[in-house]
């Protein structure tokens, strides 16, 4: 699931910078636009990356505890 979304992210730039282009904004602004953005967004993805880790993480620690029998009724 998680391919398809960058396929599908990676489609609505294209189509954005080609709308954008259509419209006659220039090339040098786009660039500018990119690079401006570069980092915030960046960092958006790297955090959600991190959020979605953490769940996993702890989804398995949660089926760790579930499973490790302490031995204590």
């Amino acid at each position: 699931m998680k391919q398809n979304r960058w396929g599908l992210y990676a489609i609505a730039v294209a189509i954005a910078v080609v709308g954008a282009l259509a419209l006659g904004v220039p090339v040098g602004t786009l660039a500018i636009l990119g690079v401006a953005l570069a980092c915030p967004l960046m960092m958006f993805f790297m955090m959600r990356g991190m959020h979605d880790q953490g769940r996993h993480d702890e989804d398995a620690h949660r089926h760790h505890d579930d499973h490790s029998g302490s031995g204590r009724a």
